[in-house]
């Protein structure tokens, strides 16, 4: 429910007096600012932070925001779920969800595309440093400073420029009793929420059962509350008790309830804290696993009591820390981007969007631990570029990349692609033979693009070669051991090839280890940076200098829906650069291709534009009629300079028309700029035929 407009009134009038004590009198305001907001400003103005102060910290770069979510791994790996369950309740709010370290660094985000857009502007996104010490007060920051929720609304922010947004903000804890980070939704002060603060908190207290039960999964859990209705729901306590009934971890309800400090540094046994002893509660819950059992603790309170991850005798509790397995390693940071080395890694192709974040983080997680890859998206997304990057990314960068398009080899062809032969293998079979791709990859990684199209009969012979790492040329009775990293790419939905028995079951879940879906173009959010790269990189070789866009054209950009994604948006600029004089340094709308408006192009997603277009350019010469002489690009009706009275489809025809020259075609925004939805503009658009 939204906050009614005579209280928010009345609340942001109450928050101006404050600023004006605080920030101009240099008084200290009596009413109308939350202790925890009133405590930050204090600590911003002896930091010496300027509330005017309009200077962008620029965010951190990708290496440094890849090595931030290398040390929050644990946290973004448990908070993507939920924070995707949060975005659901709030989407078409206006807002994002925001998870950010314990050092206020933004690491991952979720957000409408129109309100993400503004929170750019302040540098609310990935990468982002929203300490206290360099934004000012702001929920993010004052979380960590207080180490409690907080909710920064409008005004309330010391910094003037952040009075837009309204935040709510509540720390993560871990085990320890330690900040592992801090979830926040942000959006616009104008359209707050009274039940944001309530969802937040709720979300934390997901999260950090989820930490909870992650990190001590092979520990004795023991859940507990005073009322039996609330074992087992959010609101309950829980410790994680070793072998020897030391406790080693406990939730923030029980660390609360029960004073305990933070880090555990003399860490309190499980007979001091309950008059049953340790020994006695597990004999007891091996015979009710699922029981509730009632306890009495030491300092008089009886609790409610469920014991967690133990189903075995008390002789054999000990053995799960004898047989501990060693922590496993920290996985290999990602290689940075390094442009001038025309190296592409991942880090090169973080742009923004939070999908493709998510694609990246998932396939960092597995480089360097011999799990196949596969790739999923349209044509055209850049599943190519993808893998090429995972192989620059990893340790096998210095070792070859070889790439075999399964669909764009005749079947009686790919196998001596793929397997290579001997000399006279088969008719037409070089003296020499031929080195396979497998061969070729060794030590190295192979790409397999559009392996949903590769024949039955070449399946089972890789299925034989991934199992056994050996490969036997055509025309040959020995094996070659083969070491490479396999990466897989189709458009295809596998698993509906193999029912339709296409594709091997057994190959299927060979080259499905992980899976990584790539978005189509149409929903990227960040087609601006992609649109910036691609003119870098067209520009290298132009020696008239750097080369920009106009908003228009970046405008019709983010709009089109792009059937053939960023290979389809590369061609148009590449081609836009080609049109460019060279005293012109800005991409118009007339350097643009004409299939691109659907004129010439037979293109199924440009059809329903083709006939509104076409008839337009009947009427206005050509879409590009601005950019013409002004003798080609007459479309003013004869009847129009007649002094005869003229009717209001005549009136409204000739106005239209003139719209069409101005927008060069471009029907949406002709709509725009007459009031009316582009149906009713097509509709008119047909009289001209």
């Amino acid at each position: 429910m939204a906050v009614l407009p005579q209280l928010r009134d009345r609340r942001e009038n109450t928050i101006s007096d404050a600023r004006r004590f605080f920030f101009e009198l240099g008084q200290t305001p009596e009413a109308g600012l939350a202790p925890p907001v009133l405590r930050s400003w204090q600590r911003c103005r002896t930091g010496g932070l300027d509330h005017l102060d309009a200077y962008l910290i620029d965010p951190a770069g990708r290496a440094q925001l890849s090595d931030a979510r290398d040390r929050s791994a644990r946290l973004l790996e448990h908070a993507g779920g939920i924070m995707e369950h949060v975005f659901e309740q709030i989407r078409a709010s206006g807002s994002m969800v925001i998870l950010a370290d314990t050092r206020g660094m933004i690491l991952h985000c979720l957000g409408d595309p129109d309100f993400v857009g503004r929170a750019q502007r302040v540098a609310l996104q990935p990468g982002a440093s929203w300490d206290e010490a360099v934004r000012g007060t702001n929920a993010i920051g004052t979380a960590i400073q207080e180490g409690a929720a907080v909710e920064i609304h409008g005004a309330e922010h010391y910094l003037e420029r952040n009075g837009f947004l309204t935040c709510s903000a509540a720390p993560v804890f871990n085990a320890q009793g330690h900040i592992a980070g801090v979830l926040d939704i942000s959006g616009d002060s104008r359209n707050n929420q009274r039940h944001t603060l309530g969802l937040v908190r709720l979300s934390v207290q997901l999260l950090e059962k989820r930490l909870f039960e992650a990190e001590f999964a092979k520990e004795v859990r023991i859940a507990f509350h005073p009322r039996p209705e609330y074992v087992g729901s959010l609101q309950e306590a829980m410790l994680a008790v070793d072998a020897d009934g030391r406790i080693v971890g406990a939730n923030p309800v029980a660390r609360e309830w029960l004073a305990l400090p933070a880090g555990l540094a003399d860490a309190p046994t499980f007979g001091s804290l309950f008059r049953t002893g340790f020994g006695q509660l597990l004999d007891r819950a091996v015979n009710a696993p699922d029981d509730l059992l009632l306890l009495e603790m030491r300092r008089g309170e009886a609790v409610y009591v469920q014991v967690r991850g133990h189903r075995r005798p008390r002789a054999e509790v000990s053995a799960p820390r004898l047989q501990q397995s060693v922590a496993d390693p920290a996985r290999p940071a990602g290689k940075p981007c390094d442009r001038s080395k025309s190296l592409i890694t991942l880090d090169c192709l973080a742009t923004g969007d939070v999908r493709l974040q998510l694609a990246l983080d998932r396939a960092r997680r597995v480089q360097g631990k011999d799990i196949p890859l596969l790739i999923q998206g349209e044509s055209g997304v850049g599943k190519e570029l993808f893998a090429r990057a995972f192989h620059n990314s990893g340790a096998r960068s210095d070792g070859p990349f070889v790439a075999l398009n399964c669909a764009a080899i005749p079947e009686n062809l790919i196998e001596s692609e793929l397997f290579g032969y001997v000399g006279g293998a088969f008719t037409g079979a070089r003296r020499e033979g031929a080195v396979g791709k497998l061969q070729q990859a060794h030590g190295g990684t192979l790409f397999l693009d559009e392996i949903g199209d590769m024949p039955l009969g070449m399946q089972a012979r890789l299925l034989r070669v991934l199992q056994e790492r050996s490969v036997t040329p055509i025309g040959s009775m020995k094996s070659i051991p083969v070491d490479i990293s396999l990466v897989c790419a189709t458009h295809r939905v596998l698993r509906d090839a193999v029912k339709q028995g296409l594709f091997r079951e057994d190959l299927y879940y060979r080259v499905n280890s992980l899976t990584v879906t790539l978005p189509p173009l149409r929903e990227r959010t960040d087609i601006r940076h992609i649109v910036t790269n691609l003119l870098e990189m067209e520009a290298a070789d132009r020696r008239s200098g750097p080369i920009g866009i106009s908003e228009e054209v970046m405008g019709f950009f983010e709009r089109y829906p792009w059937p053939g994604n960023v290979r389809q948006l590369q061609n148009v600029i590449r081609v836009a650069v080609a049109l460019l004089d060279d005293d012109e340094h800005e991409i118009a709308s007339v350097h643009l291709p004409e299939e691109l408006f659907g004129i010439d192009g037979g293109d199924e997603v440009a059809e329903p534009l083709q006939r509104p277009v076409a008839l337009a350019a009947q009427a206005a010469a050509s879409p590009f009629a601005a950019a013409l002489p002004a003798a080609s690009a007459a479309i003013v009706p004869q009847a129009a300079a007649a002094s005869t009275p003229r009717s209001l489809d005549e009136i409204e025809l000739e106005a239209i028309t003139t719209v069409m020259r101005e927008v060069g075609g471009n029907v949406s925004a002709a709509a725009r700029r007459l009031g009316v939805s582009r149906n009713t503009l097509y509709r008119k658009l047909g009289k001209l035929n």
